[in-house]
Order: structure tokens, then C-alpha cells, then sequence
């Protein structure tokens, strides 16, 4: 854990970005009280999500590609019935 003044952070932030990428937090304070944490984030995953993932997890109603009936059709499209 770094722990750096506000003043030093402005000034030398560029200095801790390597060890911040590392995995290291940098506590930033104010008059040597903690404020607030700068953490790394996460790598971004290198391989692509696989197909298919979820299947079998939803189902469809038998009713769901049927039309809306008139009333909701005209609901959604803002008029009154």
C-alpha cells in the first residue's frame, strides 16, 4: 500500500502507475488522513465469452411471437382505446 499527500500524488502520479499496474493501492490523503483508495482494475479478459452460454436457463411462452391484441397495441403507440 502507497500512501501519498494529495500534493505528491499531482505531482508524482505518473511515478506510481507502474506499481499501481502491479497490483498496489494508493492511499491518497489529505494533512496525512486517508480520503481515499486508487485500485487497479481488473484485466480485461482475454478470450471471448463461449456461445451458448446460458442455454437452457429461459423459457418462452407459446403465446409470445402471437400480436398484441388492440387495446395494448394502441396503449403502446400512445392512443386511447
Amino acid at each position: 500500500m502507497i500512501k501519498l499527500n494529495i500534493h505528491e500524488a499531482k505531482t508524482h502520479l505518473s511515478r506510481y502507475l507502474l506499481r499501481l499496474k502491479k497490483g498496489e493501492v494508493i492511499v491518497l490523503c489529505r494533512r496525512n488522513t486517508p480520503i481515499a483508495e486508487i485500485r487497479p482494475l481488473p484485466a480485461a479478459p482475454t478470450k471471448p465469452r463461449p456461445l451458448g452460454i446460458g442455454k437452457g436457463t429461459a423459457t418462452i411462452r407459446p403465446g409470445f411471437f402471437e400480436p398484441l391484441p388492440e387495446d395494448e397495441l394502441a396503449a403502446f403507440e400512445g392512443e386511447s382505446p
